[in-house]
């Protein structure tokens, strides 16, 4: 294997890892910004360094389009083509079995895209899924599964989990590189606990380097959800890294890290940059509504990125409606917001005060105890006691409150949670 995992702490079902890569020593629990062609919108690679990026997330199938995993590879591997020096990881291409499910065929073979670059079929199999991931040069590679929405029900869930364990016994015997690229299983099953059981029992026997847990966040509701990743979490290796695929919401991250979760990708952050939206410890921060014109404040006062130290919310007002310098801002700022929430993570967890840190981000974001429903149940099989954040608080605490998150001098604009 190349990758050593080292628990540094706990806290009952939480841990804080050292993962250690060819090309980088990471913290876990860790957010991975998504750079699907080798980039993240808007960004240099020297300012995701300077932000605290660990690993940065690829996508085999776009790469594989464009500029071609040939190029790449000719041109010394996605490391040294991107400029990039820390972690990478590639996804296997399965995603696209949803995403571009009207240009997609599912077979035994692989899969049979009608590529949206020129319209000439592209075959996917987990031999040529791990062959273009080997030439991309990787730290963690992903095995090609059968991938479906959880909102689907009936035998196809069924189907794509043994196809799924079918195919990663020829990801397997494809792969060239096991001494520099670690190779992940993906859990299926879709919100079926005797599949999801079946899927991780299969991929353990295989002994794979770290596994993922897929097929979530695409549209199932939040107790399925966190049900599903606490019952994976519990019967994965204790010594492996455990990954939640396509998760970004902070609220999600810090309910799966209490249950047992190392990381995490997904494009969130950076997408709702674009459509104007930052993230603040309160939820959410909509830069585009009228009350932002002429409001002094930095995005997050609290915040130490280089955008809230130097730029108001009007000035990112101002640009997010006509620039394209307002997304790149909001990019930076988002990820930072990502990438800290990790750092605090792995620290508290670290330090022992993960239980003090769960309710002081939950308050802050629900400061009149409206916690979710969910995160109440999910944080009891944690054994995270949170009866302080979901309790009525005292009118004096909350008026308090609620003078620290004015969003204009003329208070006109309230926050939103992502509580969905």
């Amino acid at each position: 294997m190349a990758l050593r995992f080292e628990i540094l702490g706990k806290f009952n079902r939480a841990r804080a890892a050292r993962l250690t890569l060819p090309h980088f020593v990471c913290q876990t629990p860790l957010f991975m910004p998504v750079g699907t062609q080798g980039t993240i919108k808007g960004l240099t690679t020297s300012q995701l360094e300077d932000i605290g990026c660990q690993i940065i997330l690829g996508n085999t199938y776009h790469l594989a389009l464009r500029p071609t995993s040939v190029l790449i590879d000719e041109l010394g591997g996605l490391h040294k083509f991107m400029n990039w020096p820390r972690g990478l990881l590639t996804d296997s291409g399965g995603f696209q079995m949803v995403s571009l499910l009207h240009l997609a065929d599912i077979t035994e073979q692989g899969v049979t895209f009608q590529s949206p670059v020129d319209g000439k079929p592209m075959l996917l199999t987990p031999e040529e899924s791990i062959q273009i991931q080997n030439r991309i040069g990787a730290d963690i590679i992903m095995a090609l599964d059968d991938v479906v929405r959880t909102t689907i029900t009936g035998p196809r869930i069924e189907e794509a989990m043994y196809r799924t364990l079918r195919w990663i016994d020829r990801c397997i015997a494809a792969h060239e590189r096991p001494h520099d690229q670690n190779l992940f299983g993906i859990v299926q099953g879709g919100l079926d606990p005797v599949l999801r059981d079946i899927c991780v029992k299969g991929l353990v026997d295989r002994k794979l380097p770290g596994y993922a847990i897929g097929g979530l966040a695409g549209g199932e509701d939040k107790d399925s959800f966190w049900r599903v990743v606490a019952q994976c979490t519990a019967a994965l290796p204790e010594d492996k890294p455990r990954y939640v695929m396509g998760v970004g919401y902070p609220l999600d991250i810090v309910v799966c890290s209490a249950l047992g979760a190392d990381m995490y990708d997904c494009v969130y952050p950076t997408r709702t940059a674009r459509f104007g939206t930052a993230l603040v410890p309160e939820g959410v921060l909509k830069l585009k509504h009228q009350a932002m014109s002429d409001d002094t404040q930095p995005i997050d006062p609290t915040c130490e990125c280089m955008v809230c130290k130097n730029y108001s919310r009007a000035y990112i007002h101002c640009l997010v409606t006509k620039d394209a310098m307002g997304s790149q801002l909001l990019s930076y700022h988002n990820l930072f917001y990502m990438l800290k929430l990790s750092r605090d993570l792995h620290s508290s967890i670290v330090n022992g005060q993960f239980p003090e840190f769960v309710c002081n981000f939950l308050q802050k974001m629900f400061p009149k105890g409206d916690v979710p429903q969910w995160v109440c149940n999910a944080m009891e099989v944690a054994g995270i006691d949170i009866t302080s954040c979901c309790s009525p608080f005292p009118l004096s605490l909350i008026d308090s409150q609620a003078a620290t998150v004015k969003f204009s001098r003329k208070n006109s604009i309230k926050m939103v949670h992502t509580k969905d």
